[in-house]
């Protein structure tokens, strides 16, 4: 039985390592640079694993000698692997792509490794400790400069059957009126995605034109009396309550849990209770939206959550969540 739990936030420029203890505490947490190579990227986190169990007095376990780890470990990646062939797909960070990086991690470690996409190990981070606890189902969202989401249900992830349950910024913005018209074009080549009008560049867009990407400040301004500051968060609200409506339509989780930079935004709590009813087929709408507990932390945290500290450590990579 494992005595800490172990997670990894590969991030696009850094690589975060956070140690858990059996109460959930943390214990340890430390970060490099992302080198955005590979196979140095593959050795980095390596030597930040093995560096931090050092620190906290942790046995590496090794499939040679078969000692078994003190510590487990979980590994949250911007993108998610293909269940069929274990290659990362669908991330941003395209040099990771096409890469079997839980195998490659595994065999670096010579230890088992669970990997999940980053949404998804916010969304648990949150269910487990977070914002999203004691709710069986669980709807994470994160709101950057991007759109991403993770569902978890009785207190695992569901990944799906693509390992892409969860991707809201991907469905088209539903009920769309004369203002969204034309529908914007993604780059996942579709159009009228949703994250096209909710990521927080586009707000900033939309508030002080082209060429802006943070949407901060924009609450002083509107409260100031800023017309386009005004007009800008009024849509943002308007498209934010479809956005949710639609979710709650076809999911109906029993809370909405807010990440990233927009889920700062006091307005989304303050209004879209009053709009979000009028999208939700059902009277009345009682889906609590709520900002996260934990912040940047979530996405570490819950990559140390991919694992239960009851579980042997058997060399199985599949992503929590599936038989």
């Amino acid at each position: 039985m494992a005595d800490y739990r172990l997670g990894i936030d590969f991030g696009g420029t850094k690589i975060e390592v956070l140690a858990l203890d059996r109460s959930g505490t943390e214990v340890l947490r430390e970060r490099v640079p992302n080198p955005g190579v590979y196979d140095q990227a593959v050795l980095a986190v390596r030597d930040l694993v093995q560096g931090a169990e050092q620190k906290i007095g942790c046995v590496s376990g090794h499939r040679i000698t078969g000692t078994q780890p003190t510590s487990t470990l979980g590994v949250g990646i911007p993108g998610s692997l293909a269940q069929e062939t274990g290659l990362v797909h669908n991330s941003n960070a395209t040099w990771l792509n096409n890469h079997p990086f839980g195998r490659d991690l595994e065999a670096a470690l010579e230890r088992p490794v669970r990997v999940e996409n980053d949404a998804n190990c916010f969304a648990l981070s949150e269910a487990a400790d977070g914002a999203g606890a004691g709710y069986n189902t669980v709807f994470g969202v994160i709101i950057g400069t991007g759109m991403g989401g993770g569902i978890v249900a009785n207190g695992r992830v569901l990944g799906g059957r693509h390992g892409i349950a969860g991707e809201w910024g991907h469905i088209p913005l539903p009920w769309a009126e004369s203002e969204d018209e034309p529908m914007r074009p993604c780059f996942c080549g579709n159009v009228g995605c949703q994250e096209r009008y909710l990521c927080g560049p586009v707000l900033a867009e939309e508030w002080h034109g082209p060429g802006h990407r943070s949407p901060h400040g924009i609450e002083e301004a509107a409260r100031n009396g800023d017309p386009a500051a005004i007009k800008a968060l009024d849509q943002y609200i308007e498209r934010f309550a479809r956005a949710c409506g639609q979710a709650i339509n076809f999911l109906d989780p029993d809370v909405i849990v807010l990440g990233g930079g927009v889920s700062n935004l006091k307005t989304i709590y303050e209004r879209l209770p009053k709009i979000l009813p009028k999208h939700v087929i059902t009277s009345p709408c009682t889906t609590p939206v709520v900002k996260n507990r934990h912040g940047d932390s979530s996405g570490v945290r819950g990559a140390a959550w991919l694992w239960d500290l009851s579980e042997t450590g058997a060399a199985d990579n599949r992503p929590v969540g599936t038989a």
